[in-house]
């Protein structure tokens, strides 16, 4: 299994083409009154070919405007990959984003995701940020994920993020 840091042609069109981002949330978590409550909430996430290949393009802009994309690639499969934006945001410039971490349904539960999230945590903190804000899916799994990464709730929310997806929850982690 290799983690690597992408160049902007590194990503065709067709790179998210055997990912699979499926998701079946049951349950979430809401923010009521500065108090985090499960609530129950069934949907279905997945990516169809169109938004693969606009996720791609997505991508491959952001690592040319300087960016980072991060993928896990086993024998040439992609098995997971992590977003980080180029802007610097917040009161004093010390967020980037983390747009995008994923892993593909079938290779979830071998820590995958740990060892992405902790080479972004890495990688960011080359990018020259203190800390990594995330828009975050609320379903319950994916936020005790994040609770075990040391996401916090954020102490600003960035509004554009917040528009962007107002039932995702609001974290940042520091580096």
């Amino acid at each position: 299994m290799n983690i690597l840091i992408l160049d902007p042609q590194e990503i065709p069109e067709n790179f998210l083409s055997g990912f699979k981002r499926f998701q079946e949330t049951k349950d979430v978590y809401v923010l009521d009154n500065n108090e985090l409550l499960k609530k129950e909430d069934a949907f279905v996430d997945d990516w169809n070919e169109q938004q693969k290949k606009n996720i791609a393009s997505h991508l491959r802009t952001t690592a040319e405007k300087g960016g980072a994309v991060i993928c896990v690639k086993k024998e040439g499969k992609l098995l997971g990959f992590s977003v980080i934006e180029p802007d610097h945001f917040g009161t004093e410039s010390t967020y980037l984003e983390l747009s995008f971490i994923h892993v593909s349904a079938d290779y979830r539960g071998q820590k995958i995701g740990e060892k992405l999230f902790r080479k972004t945590m890495k990688k960011a903190r080359e990018m020259g940020a203190d800390k990594l804000y995330i828009g975050a899916h609320p379903a319950v799994e994916t936020q005790h994920f994040y609770k075990k990464m040391g996401c916090l709730p954020a102490q600003e929310v960035h509004q554009p993020i917040y528009d962007r997806e107002p039932r995702d929850l609001q974290l940042e982690v520091t580096l």
